[in-house]
């Protein structure tokens, strides 16, 4: 969810890379529902595997309990947002999980794009 809305709010600004620790085979299909009322359509999306290389590569890396599972370079920025799994819940509960995520990426692209102080 968080790369769906990084991806709509921030445009060409922010190159997005999606991946997990753990992923599961298919996306949630009760994501996909609660972010098309939103009019953003994952449908197609695959879940994948977090790998070093996609760490590596990012400068601002957010992490939702991964814990010991994500690789940590030095020089990146890590975020760590405690949010509740959407894992096995259906659209009422997912609703507020992205409501959440959304607000966090609202903020979040807000403070990437705007000029420096």
């Amino acid at each position: 969810m968080a790369a769906a809305y990084l991806r709509r709010l921030a445009g060409d600004a922010v190159e997005v890379r999606s991946a997990g620790s753990a992923p599961a085979s298919e996306v949630n299909p009760a994501v996909v529902a609660a972010l098309r009322e939103d009019g953003i359509d994952i449908a197609a999306e695959t879940p994948s595997l977090l790998t070093a290389d996609d760490v590596r590569a990012s400068d601002v890396v957010i992490t939702m309990g991964c814990g010991d599972a994500c690789p940590v370079f030095p020089g990146r920025r890590y975020l760590d947002w405690t949010l509740d799994d959407p894992a096995g819940r259906g659209l009422e509960a997912v609703r507020p999980i992205r409501d959440e995520i959304r607000a966090r990426v609202e903020a979040l692209v807000a403070e990437l794009t705007s000029p420096p102080a």
